[in-house]
């Protein structure tokens, strides 16, 4: 006998609910999502997520993207607001402004632009304003 809860379609949206653009894809818009965003292939527009994006090594990105949290290891070029942590990875190659509540930067790092800390409060407005 099955004693495991039965899947209910909330259970299903969660395990659905990374948008990913694929290596070898190209997309060319705007992304607004509640959820996590993978990207590993090229993508150019703006991105507003309340939740996590993650830029893969072999990703080119160019556009704005507004988040709670961006883990970056490819190549970016743009503005970006993390209303939480931007994690800048080994390798990655960033040209831009950035808007950031924390901010992290490993060894190994190209970035060539400005870097603006943001209050709570601002992070605050900024996420309450992004999937509208």
């Amino acid at each position: 006998m099955n004693m495991s809860k039965p899947e209910t379609l909330n259970d299903t949206a969660k395990a659905n609910a990374v948008s990913r653009i694929s290596a070898g894809s190209t997309f060319k818009g705007d992304l607004i999502t509640p959820y996590d965003v993978r990207i590993d292939g090229n993508y150019e527009g703006n991105i507003k997520c309340q939740s996590k994006v993650i830029v893969g090594s072999g990703a080119q990105v160019g556009g704005s993207i507004e988040c709670a949290d961006l883990d970056l290891w490819g190549k970016f070029k743009g503005d970006i607001t993390a209303t939480n942590i931007l994690s800048l990875k080994d390798g990655c190659q960033v040209e831009g402004n950035l808007n950031v509540k924390k901010f992290l930067v490993e060894l190994g790092v190209s970035f060539n632009g400005t870097c603006k800390m943001i209050t709570e409060k601002k992070a605050a407005a900024v996420a309450s304003q992004e999937v509208k």
